[in-house]
């Protein structure tokens, strides 16, 4: 077996940068009682600016808001008077650090999400370690391709979820976990796990998650241990008579001798997300943002369930006033989120909102199969119907369906008769019989001097007496003066030829 471990360092900042309006903008994480907050984590413009994980909330905003002392009448010697202040100066600086309180339950419901995007690469997916993902991947290699193309492939998707991680494989999960603390992009099988378990330092190597006792780690310390493969190097019944079975199990663990049982994340079948703004929305341009954030999240919980999506809803909350509901219909399954993206703003633009928006809510209670578009060894035809598929989709969300009527076939073998648009009964089975011309002329011309040669023919149709449409014809595929092959017909026993149609 293989297990890919995924340790995500700082998942509660990303995942709160998720639902801001400006990642890039000062921010940071507090945590602790109101009136000594600290700063638990910031982004990268905010430790620009001086703040540190452990400082006090009030110290760190004050590097913001307290402007640098400069003598009264000095001057810059190098700008001019009225020239910008400089990128990092906070003299000049406009932005103050925004603050959200840390979250334990929001950390929670990301890793479950992330273990929602891990379903759609591997079935046995745990969330049995703190801060990271655990899934066997063994049994997927031989469809999604060696590992190297699938550790790119991971890397690249949580690349643009905007998550940071650390990535092992190992042969199985608990050694996988203790790996990724030292080390980034590993990949270790069964020959070679002991060693490199073996250069492990004692307080990287999950000690401390032994619950005989808690300080095992100083203890092994003091005894003079400073690596794993110093344990490993002890006779087991020594060690074990010395630290207890606690240890010893945590050992047989990370060699694979020990069975860890571990609960397998399942997701739900049903799809439900939440965007809370900060002040109100006036136009739907000001939820393309959460837009694109929601439909990323969807397109991970679809990849997860191996399925699309063809409808679901987006609910307004306003400011004042009952929701506003949107529905949103798509001609197939989809569930690239670029694509959900663009059918959806097409379809907003047809939508006037009744009032400020609050929250916005994506909700998609109903999936469908999904089918990716097959590769042909020549791509012509397939780019071809990929083409068309986008450009219907495209046109429906911008038209709107009862305006995009499709042409229907009808039961009727006058040709000017067999073609209804977007109205009547369907035909249920295709006729066999000669080919059809794919344009129709609108009415039928005379064309006694282009006919060449004719090809193929005549196919008598002969209809049409019970309604006053009674029609009797010849029809023949010619070929034209200049190559082009036309269907014409003529009446029995009568002179002239009448051009009806061409084909491709």
């Amino acid at each position: 077996m293989r297990w890919v471990c995924l340790l995500f360092p700082r998942l509660a900042l990303e995942g709160a940068l998720r639902r801001r309006a400006n990642p890039e903008a000062p921010f940071a994480l507090i945590d602790g009682p109101a009136p000594r907050q600290c700063i638990r984590a910031a982004n990268r413009a905010a430790r620009d600016q001086g703040v540190k994980p452990g400082q006090a909330r009030g110290f760190a905003e004050a590097l913001f808001n307290a402007p640098l002392f400069k003598a009264p009448d000095a001057a810059p010697l190098s700008k001019a008077p009225n020239a910008a202040p400089d990128r990092g100066s906070r003299s000049g600086s406009s932005q103050r650090l925004e603050t959200a309180p840390f979250d334990a339950e929001s950390v929670e419901r990301w890793r479950r999400r992330l273990a929602t995007w891990a379903y759609g690469f591997s079935a046995q997916v745990s969330l049995h370690y703190p801060h990271a993902l655990v899934f066997e991947i063994a049994s997927s290699l031989d469809l999604l391709g060696p590992w190297p193309r699938l550790e790119a492939r991971l890397r690249a998707e949580l690349a643009e979820l905007g998550f940071s991680h650390r990535l092992v494989i190992a042969p199985n999960p608990a050694a996988a976990r203790v790996l990724v603390n030292a080390h980034d992009g590993l990949a270790v099988d069964e020959g070679g796990l002991e060693s490199a378990l073996a250069t492990l330092r004692l307080e990287r190597a999950g000690l401390g998650s032994i619950d005989a006792d808690r300080d095992i780690v100083q203890t092994l310390k003091r005894s003079g241990f400073q690596r794993l493969g110093e344990l490993f190097a002890l006779p087991r019944s020594a060690l074990a008579r010395r630290f207890g079975a606690g240890l010893m199990r945590h050992l047989g663990e990370l060699r694979g001798e020990w069975p860890l049982a571990l609960d397998y994340h399942r997701p739900t079948p049903r799809f439900s997300r939440t965007f809370e703004f900060d002040r109100p929305v006036y136009a739907i341009t000001g939820l393309t943002f959460p837009l694109k954030r929601l439909l990323q999240e969807l397109s991970v919980f679809l990849m997860g369930q191996d399925a699309g999506v063809e409808r679901f809803r987006l609910m307004f909350e306003l400011e004042d006033g009952p929701a506003q509901p949107v529905e949103i219909g798509l001609v197939s399954a989809q569930r690239d989120p670029d694509t959900l993206l663009e059918l959806t703003r097409s379809q907003l633009e047809r939508v006037r909102l009744a009032g400020p928006v609050m929250r916005l809510t994506l909700f998609a209670p109903r999936l469908s199969a999904y089918a990716p578009i097959r590769r042909e060894l020549l791509e012509g035809p397939a780019r071809q119907a990929q083409a068309w598929a986008t450009l219907h989709q495209r046109l429906v969300a911008r038209l709107g369906e009862p305006v995009l009527k499709p042409l229907v076939e009808y039961r009727e073998h006058r040709p000017e008769m067999a073609v209804l648009h977007g109205a009547g009964p369907r035909a249920r089975d295709a006729r066999a019989g000669a080919p059809r011309p794919g344009w129709l002329a609108s009415v039928p011309q005379r064309c006694d001097d282009d006919v060449v040669q004719l090809l193929a023919g005549p196919e008598r149709i002969e209809s049409g007496w019970w309604d006053g449409g009674d029609i009797r014809r010849d029809y023949y595929l010619a070929q034209w003066a200049d190559g082009r092959h036309a269907w014409v017909w003529c009446e029995p026993g009568r002179q002239g030829w009448y051009l009806h149609g061409w084909f491709g």
